[in-house]
């Protein structure tokens, strides 16, 4: 075995042990918070920028990116999205949040459970935003 091997163990079973997230808003007025843990980007908060949602179609493009990422869109309603995202290897489920708000969309993205996640919600939102960035120029 490893050396490695028991820290990894270690740190699997306090991420699950950790917070936990409950599931989306269902207000729709606000997205949720953000638990005082670095598994979340929230823009509402300031943790990331809003998108740019351009044109007519922009929420049908961000509505299309989620899924080419690898959502699952759970809920969507009038100017609400709430898609969720499985982590390969642990099954880990983090959820992502948009909601519409004049000329941007505010996102959220958080892991359900754990602590850390490592960057991944960051990284996600910010495929999302360079993934429109590329489709408005089309």
């Amino acid at each position: 075995m490893s050396r490695i091997a028991p820290f990894l163990a270690l740190a699997v079973c306090l991420g699950l042990a950790s917070c936990a997230t409950a599931g989306p808003s269902d207000s729709g007025a606000r997205l949720r918070a953000c638990p005082g843990s670095p598994n979340c980007v929230n823009s509402e908060e300031g943790s990331a920028p809003p998108l740019p949602v351009i044109g007519k179609d922009g929420w049908a493009r961000l509505r299309e990116v989620v899924v080419s990422l690898g959502g699952s869109v759970e809920r969507e309603e009038d100017g609400y999205l709430h898609a969720t995202f499985r982590s390969r290897f642990f099954g880990f489920v983090d959820d992502l949040e948009c909601r519409r708000d004049g000329d941007v969309v505010q996102i959220r993205s958080a892991s359900r459970t754990g602590w850390w996640d490592l960057g991944v919600n960051r990284r996600r939102v910010e495929s999302i935003r360079r993934a429109l960035g590329e489709s408005a120029g089309k």
